[in-house]
């Protein structure tokens, strides 16, 4: 069977269209139409579902990509390494979160810098950075989200503590429920004390990295079982940025513990509440099936899972 059409059938499936697929693979768009169909024929077997936007696979289409797509991807180092064996810089395309990639993972990364490895990073989350790795535009991801596609690995990397912090200004102004020089939070979130407390917080703004509220409206579900009723004062799209606005007193805000760790030793801004179980959030790695065969690929994979269990 002709690899070529094998290429531009994985390249598809990443895709989901064939007019992107196109884009990556630098040919025209009926020429992959043309390719999908001869090798759609020579199977007996419908591969792709055509859509009003773009394609999905049949059953028969993803047994296929799992089958060969991590082949193709080791087919495709091993052409573009240096067939002497002679070492060679590789560069890995890696994307995740902002704050977490520049705190945690880029660190933990850095020394590979020097052992033939070259980091490009895009900074994102969400669907966008998982998309672009099916694309073949990272190789590596870090995500909060686990995927579904079957051509997705997701790696546990690290479960992240959810904090509820707010500027020492406003922790004085709930009043009673903060008596403590400093103020102590509440130590569980029992029936009277929550109830209290939730009334007192109504008054209290929001920052935010969404207009959503992801991270506080979790906390507020798994805590107190509903949803924070006041409005949001700035949602800025980074949590340093949230981490700054709360610490100058802009309102509180839901925030990873080891990023608001020193400003809480510091006194600068105060966590309001201290679960038993604190709220986490779990961060994946994650790679294209079959790609940590790919030496670089899997030295990073590890550098960051021997580096998670130190954080």
């Amino acid at each position: 069977m002709d690899l070529a059409l094998l290429r531009t059938f994985v390249a598809v499936h990443r895709a989901g269209s064939f007019t992107r697929a196109a884009q990556l693979l630098g040919l025209s768009q009926p020429a992959v139409t043309g390719q999908i169909r001869s090798l759609e024929r020579q199977l007996g077997r419908q591969l792709f579902l055509r859509l009003p936007r773009g394609v999905a696979a049949t059953t028969v289409g993803d047994e296929l990509a799992h089958k060969v797509a991590p082949h193709l991807d080791a087919l495709r180092e091993i052409t573009e390494s240096e067939l002497d064996g002679a070492a060679q810089d590789r560069t890995l395309h890696l994307a995740g979160p902002a704050e977490f990639t520049a705190l945690r993972v880029l660190p933990a990364l850095a020394p590979l810098a020097g052992e033939s490895l070259a980091l490009r990073v895009a900074l994102g989350s969400g669907d966008e950075v998982l998309t672009g790795l099916a694309e073949g535009r990272h190789d590596l991801v870090i995500g909060t989200t686990r995927p579904r596609a079957r051509l997705l690995h997701a790696t546990p990397l690290w479960d992240e503590e959810q904090v509820l912090v707010a500027s020492r200004r406003w922790a004085e102004r709930i009043g009673a429920l903060f008596t403590a020089d400093p103020p102590r939070p509440f130590q569980a979130p029992g029936p009277g004390p929550a109830a209290e407390l939730v009334d007192a917080l109504d008054s209290v703004p929001l920052v935010g990295y969404e207009e959503d509220l992801p991270l506080l409206v979790g906390y507020w579900a798994e805590v107190f079982g509903g949803k924070p009723v006041a409005d949001a004062t700035v949602v800025a799209p980074d949590l340093r940025a949230v981490l700054e606005c709360v610490r100058s007193g802009a309102g509180m805000a839901v925030l990873p513990r080891y990023l608001c760790a020193a400003a809480i030793a510091a006194g600068e801004v105060v966590p309001v509440l201290e679960p038993p179980v604190p709220p986490l959030r779990t961060y994946y790695i994650v790679v294209r099936a079959g790609t940590l065969a790919l030496p670089h690929l899997a030295r990073a994979h590890e550098r960051l899972l021997t580096a998670a269990a130190e954080w």
